[in-house]
């Protein structure tokens, strides 16, 4: 199968990408978000014309060839690029199977377990467990996460005493049965995570995400190997030679690759296969409600060593406005703590064709 055309329609903070195949089929895909409009004009200048004209079948090689002819260009952006490409190609083969996604990894349409992943450090500890406390009353939600310390704080927390605050407050608001992560997005030295991280063993948490500044995989390590607690992370790293290293060495107890940052689907299963070989799950980041969490939702219904829950966001239009009027019909509703992958053809979903008459379009195609 090859590509005929390649469309993509962004704005600032999301971009959807449309391929059509010379038979005329059709998938749709994500960029990754923030600064979309950026990885738009990457797309069709460095990555459009590596996959045109060519076949797709093995996408996984396909990808690499992109990554070697553009070996110039290792970062972040190129991979946002990529997964927007990847993403829209698994689409049109689940369309052409009349399977879903998930399906054709090797899984199943199903629910997946959800946890309520809270973005906000500016909200007092008390605010954020009410709130939860509703979340978990309406939707069945049994697991939480919530934030420690500063974003990249250099050991601040986001005023002081908070993250003392919330830890207890926390397990003493949502019971003793309920299951409490924790993000300190590289907030901590090694020896301020580990005093942190001795709070969160006595109030029972059982995920500790990137306690330190995530390039430092030797930091990592040592929090790792110190504390019971699972420490987590990978979000942020889109190179796999990075994956290979800190699985290797161990430097985290679960992995935690976004699809959308790394790369798309195919390098993921990559992550997968690394982190199955060396018996470490894997719970994906995917921290707002473009089509991320839904592509996660097929990733989690196939691969064997998936973790415990999916990551879903709980903020709405007045922390992410740009989510509003994205699709047709939602594909996200939680019933009794779960999401659901359909099993519709391909990611079953339809991009809001108002939203994207509103977008900057951009098309490379044959002639």
């Amino acid at each position: 199968m090859k590509l005929k055309k390649i469309e993509t329609f962004a704005n600032q903070y999301i971009g959807f990408v449309r391929v059509t195949a010379e038979d005329g089929s059709q998938g749709w895909g994500q960029m990754s978000t923030y600064n979309s409009d950026i990885t738009q004009q990457v797309l069709h200048r460095q990555v459009a014309p590596w996959m045109l004209r060519v076949e797709t079948d093995d996408l996984d090689d396909l990808l690499d060839i992109v990554t070697e002819r553009e070996h110039k260009f290792p970062g972040s952006y190129l991979r946002r690029a990529m997964a927007g490409v990847d993403t829209a190609i698994w689409d049109l083969r689940g369309k052409l199977a009349g399977k879903p996604v998930a399906e054709l990894l090797g899984g199943s349409a199903g629910t997946v377990r959800a946890y309520a992943s809270s973005m906000k450090r500016d909200i007092t500890p008390r605010a954020e467990a009410d709130r939860l406390k509703r979340l978990r009353d309406q939707f069945g939600f049994d697991a939480f996460k919530v934030r420690a310390g500063a974003e990249v704080g250099r050991n601040r927390d986001e005023w002081p005493g908070r993250t003392e605050e919330i830890i207890p407050l926390m397990r003493r608001e949502m019971g003793p049965e309920a299951a409490l992560l924790i993000d300190a997005n590289s907030c901590y030295s090694p020896a301020k995570a580990i005093e942190v991280g001795r709070i969160l063993e006595g109030e029972g948490f059982e995920h500790y995400e990137e306690p330190c500044p995530y390039w430092e995989l030797e930091q990592t390590k040592q929090v790792t190997d110190t504390l019971d607690i699972a420490v987590t992370g990978g979000e942020q790293d889109c190179d796999l030679p990075t994956w290979k290293r800190m699985i290797d060495m161990r430097a985290v107890d679960i992995v935690q690759p976004d699809i959308l940052y790394l790369g798309g689907m195919c390098r993921t299963m990559r992550v997968v296969r690394m982190a199955e070989a060396a018996g470490l799950p894997v719970t994906p980041h995917c921290a707002n409600l473009g089509l991320v969490t839904l592509f996660t939702m097929h990733l989690l219904r196939a691969i064997p060593n998936a973790g415990k829950y999916l990551e879903f966001s709980i903020e709405g239009a007045d922390y992410y406005p740009w989510q509003e009027g994205l699709f047709v019909a939602s594909p996200y509703a939680i019933e009794d703590g779960k999401a659901r992958a359909t099993d519709a053809p391909g990611w079953g979903v339809e991009i809001c064709p108002e939203w994207l008459a509103k977008s900057t379009y951009k098309v490379s195609e044959i002639g």
